[in-house]
């Protein structure tokens, strides 16, 4: 019997590609905005409101996509909205079962009305203490900067002074043609000085010199998307897989892969689940995790992320906790304390599922 999408959401999940100006609840945008007086909303109906985004976001151009994140940018300019979306989101994740979650958001973008870079992450860190209390996850902070600005010295910088508090790693997003990761050089280079981690968006909605750029020159510790590794990986009518050179070192260097699959459908990336890459790079062991990108846009859970792929591959829970501890193995947490989740709590709760009668 394949698993259930009510025994999926009771599994330990992991999530490492999760926005938090992308999944808030419609209910709470309608509010902020009225508390802050956001006026530019399509509709202030929570129901009509949320079906707005998903039917926005499913255009299949990843440039469209972003343009829904002026609306949830636009509620989040005060230490109180910040504070409330990220405590829901830690709320939100751990009724589905997460134990442990990277959320990642640019500071840059919640300073419209006069907030420093530290007053935004400050805020967020308070939101996820908060909704994190006795729930059964743990939330670490990923700090982005936007690709085609020019703050990620600064941006940088702020996650090195706050990873003891809760800042886990750094990131750059936004659209990439056009905005080549080695832009940020100086920024990556400096975390790598300041033995800090960092993932970069990479071969979502552009290509094989994306990734090559972010591994090869910036020195990426895991991929953001990476769906278009696929363009290095041949295969012939008998299955037998033929690996170019990038493709061959992104797997042998087990670089995380944080594939995001109806996202990815809905920028283009992918035509449906079934033909998604990520059936390939499983069955050829690639270091792959499955993330959610942006719930509210994709209106999807890591739980329904499982569930489609197991309805278009198959899969069954020795596949998830695959999934899991992968993520688990690439989070950017010390070792001690990837290793004390995945002994402790993942295997366990799986277990648990796969031999229950």
């Amino acid at each position: 019997m394949s698993p259930t999408i009510d025994e999926i959401r009771r599994a330990p999940k992991v999530l490492l590609h999760d926005h938090l100006d992308g999944g808030l609840r419609a209910e709470t945008i309608v509010d902020l905005a009225r508390d802050t007086g956001y006026d530019r909303l399509p509709t202030t109906d929570p129901d009509n409101l949320r079906q707005w985004f998903e039917e926005a976001s499913d255009s299949g151009s990843l440039e469209r996509y972003l343009e829904t994140f002026q609306h949830t940018v636009g509620v989040m300019q005060t230490p109180e909205s910040l504070a409330r979306v990220a405590a829901e989101c830690a709320e939100d994740l751990a009724a589905d079962g997460v134990v442990y979650a990277e959320v990642r958001f640019a500071p840059e973008q919640h300073t419209t009305n006069g907030l420093s870079l530290d007053e935004v992450v400050q805020a967020v860190l308070e939101g996820f203490r908060k909704g994190s209390e006795r729930r059964g996850i743990r939330v670490g902070t990923l700090l982005t900067a936007m690709r085609h600005q020019a703050r990620s010295m600064e941006i940088a910088e702020l996650s090195v002074r706050y990873r003891d508090v809760g800042v886990v790693g750094f990131d750059i997003a936004g659209a990439e043609a056009g905005y080549p990761p080695t832009r940020h050089l100086d920024a990556f280079e400096y975390l790598q000085r300041e033995n800090a981690h960092f993932t970069i968006h990479a071969g979502e909605a552009f290509g094989l010199p994306s990734i090559w750029q972010a591994i090869q020159w910036c020195g990426a510790d895991r991929l953001g998307h990476g769906v278009r590794i696929i363009d290095d990986i041949s295969v012939s009518g008998d299955g037998t897989a033929k690996l170019g050179r990038l493709a061959a070192y992104v797997r042998d260097k087990r670089i995380p892969l944080e594939m995001c699959p109806t996202s990815n459908l809905q920028t283009g990336a992918a035509a449906s689940i079934a033909d998604h890459p990520i059936g390939l790079l499983r069955r050829l062991h690639f270091r792959v995790t499955v993330n959610t990108d942006n719930r509210l846009m994709s209106s999807t859970t890591v739980s329904q992320e499982f569930a489609k792929l197991i309805e278009a591959f198959d899969y069954g829970w020795d596949d998830l906790q695959w999934f899991t501890v992968n993520a688990m193995k690439s989070a950017f947490l010390p070792f001690d304390e990837r290793l004390a989740l995945i002994n402790g709590v993942i295997k366990p709760g799986f277990a648990q599922l796969k031999w229950q009668p």
